[in-house]
């Protein structure tokens, strides 16, 4: 009888699980790609890459198929597996979408202000600018991903943190490569950004996110049609390149 009820009612509970092996060594390889210890176009042997994580290769193997699904790793019979490389289409009409989600994020969090959200909004502001005056980029773009994430949050609308949640990974991976050229300027804007929100000011907080947003977008362009195109060219396997301060074997 309970359990003809509890099927009925469709509100089980939901038991949480530790993640498995497989779904380690997929974060652990995202997170390289993401952070750009890992280039577009690098080849991923997967013996190079269960030395570096320090595991077999079979949940390689399962991770690498993962990430095809997913989009962040290209597999090429009879040549293996390669980080994606985004196509300047991608890359564009991901941050064009990006810039819709936050602008209204900005513009929510400004009609709902708070003072404890602001003062997060500002801590994390000074932790960025420390962090690049320090040319810790790896630390500036991930200061960057929280605040941004912040501000969705303290737009108090779950739907919308959800979907900007769901880009907001390939926005930190295409945010890496320009953030020393957007350097204090990307900062002075989420300093200018975060006084309108205080202010409740919602018309202008909406107007600097999407600017704020543009110019990232802008800078990520440049870039990609102003350099010569190296993710056609043959890449070193993962452990013969350098390998990234962020991840160690465990």
């Amino acid at each position: 009888m309970v359990r003809s009820e509890l099927a009925n009612s469709g509100a089980a509970p939901k038991i949480p699980r530790p993640a498995t092996l497989r779904e380690s060594v997929f974060e652990a390889i995202l997170e390289l790609i993401v952070s750009g210890g890992l280039s577009p176009g690098q080849h991923l042997a997967e013996s190079d890459l269960a030395e570096l994580l320090g595991v077999s290769r079979q949940p390689v193997r399962e991770a690498l198929q993962m990430l095809n699904g997913e989009g962040w790793v290209d597999l090429r019979p009879g040549h293996g597996a390669f980080v994606h490389a985004p196509t300047v289409q991608e890359a564009d009409q991901l941050l064009a979408v990006r810039s819709l989600l936050e602008t209204e994020s900005a513009r929510l969090a400004a009609l709902n202000r708070e003072d404890d959200g602001v003062a997060r909004l500002r801590e994390l502001c000074a932790r960025g600018l420390s962090a690049l005056e320090a040319d810790d980029i790896e630390g500036s773009v991930a200061a960057n991903s929280q605040l941004h994430a912040l501000v969705t949050e303290l737009s108090g609308n779950a739907v919308l943190a959800e979907l900007a949640s769901q880009v907001s990974r390939r926005v930190r991976w295409y945010h890496t490569p320009v953030a020393r050229q957007r350097g204090r300027d990307s900062w002075e804007e989420h300093a200018l950004l975060i006084d309108a929100i205080e202010a409740g000011d919602e018309t202008r907080a909406a107007q600097i996110m999407r600017d704020h947003t543009e110019h990232t977008r802008s800078s990520y362009l440049d870039q990609r049609t102003s350099e010569p195109d190296e993710a056609a060219e043959p890449a070193a396997p993962a452990a013969r390149r350098r390998r990234p301060r962020s991840l160690s074997p465990s």
